[in-house]
Formats: structure tokens, C-alpha cells, sequence
């Protein structure tokens, strides 16, 4: 597979971040169309190739609109087909609030892939100019919450903010002493986790 330089939004010596590709929309179906993905990021499974096209289009436009976010696709550099997605785009419902996310096939969990590409895609968004990051996951997910804490992420409590329901809400700021600009809408009681 050839790749241009010009395409690489985000690179580690192992994997390259680039935007997704049309004729990638099979492994993005494949990914999105499976439970075990779409319980985290809305619980509704796609149904078919051409939801996954349109979705894949409207992610390309959004990135060509403002390239500094966007869902883009993970490579391991010697793979074929991506490993899935990683994000930084601007939380629904916020004031301005900048979430990193993944959403990896299940043949390629378990091997470091996402804590290492969202490394990799702060690092580009704190030297754009962004002053914190945030994180939200389900408290069952107990997978993206260990890749937040790999990310030095802070586990401040729990919200429903944002995705309206209650999420754990991880936050990291750019500068080291820095405080959140938001509280959690609670600090105590258990949210799901046992890191």
C-alpha cells in the first residue's frame, strides 16, 4: 500500500493516522456493523455498506472543513486495512470542549494500537493550541477507561454532560499543574471502575 506524506495526520515508528479512504468503507462497516463496537458509541450497529459510505463521506467533508478534527482511520504501518478509528472533535452540546476517542475493530484490540495512536493525536492537538482534553466513556467500558488512564488521563468523576447519559469523565490538561475548566457533575460513589 502506498501512502503520501501528504495524507499522515498523526504517526508513531508503528502506526500512521490518516483520514479514511471510500474504498475502506467495507472495514468500516465490518467494524461499526458489530455489537461489541456499537454498545460504546451509541448502541445501534450499522446495517449496511451504504450507511457506511455515507458516513465515511460525511467524515472526509467535516475533515476538509476544519482539518485540526475529525474521526481519522489507524494503520499499523506493514497493514492493509485499517485497525479502526481515532478522534478529536468538539464534544455535541459543549461550549467549545475537545473529546479524543477510538473505536477499533475487534481483531485488533488488546494490542496497545489506541493508547498509542490517541498519544499521538493529543500531541497534535496541544501543539495546534488546545489547552485540555477530554474523555468520556461508559463506566462498563472498562477497555477505553484503562487506555484513558495509559494516557495519563484524570478520571474526575462522572457527568451527563455532553452525551446525556451518565459517563466517567477523563480529562487532560497541556501544561503540567493545570486544572480542569469543568467540574463533574459527581466526584463520589462508584463509577463503574476499578482501575
Amino acid at each position: 500500500m502506498t501512502r503520501t506524506d501528504g495524507e499522515i495526520t498523526a504517526e508513531t515508528d508503528r502506526l500512521i493516522v490518516r483520514p479514511w479512504r471510500l474504498d475502506e468503507a467495507d472495514r468500516f462497516f465490518d467494524m461499526h456493523r458489530r455489537m461489541e463496537v456499537a454498545r460504546w458509541i451509541g448502541g445501534r450497529p450499522m446495517t449496511s455498506l451504504e450507511e457506511a459510505d455515507q458516513k465515511l463521506r460525511q467524515i472526509l467533508d467535516s475533515i476538509a472543513a476544519d482539518p485540526r478534527f475529525g474521526a481519522w482511520a489507524v494503520l499499523e504501518r506493514d497493514a492493509d486495512v485499517p485497525a479502526g478509528s481515532i478522534l478529536l472533535k468538539p464534544l455535541p452540546d459543549g461550549a467549545g470542549e475537545i473529546e479524543i476517542g477510538w473505536h477499533l475493530h475487534p481483531d485488533s484490540w488488546g494490542r496497545g494500537i489506541a493508547t498509542e495512536a490517541a498519544h499521538a493525536l493529543m500531541a497534535r492537538g496541544f501543539g495546534f493550541g488546545l489547552t485540555e482534553i477530554w474523555a468520556v466513556a461508559n463506566p462498563d467500558n472498562r477497555r477505553s477507561a484503562r487506555v484513558c488512564e495509559k494516557l495519563g488521563m484524570e478520571l474526575l468523576g462522572t457527568t451527563t454532560r455532553w452525551y446525556h447519559e451518565t459517563n466517567l469523565m477523563f480529562w487532560i490538561g497541556a501544561h503540567p499543574g493545570q486544572q480542569p475548566s469543568l467540574a463533574p457533575d459527581s466526584t463520589s460513589g462508584d463509577p463503574g471502575t476499578d482501575l
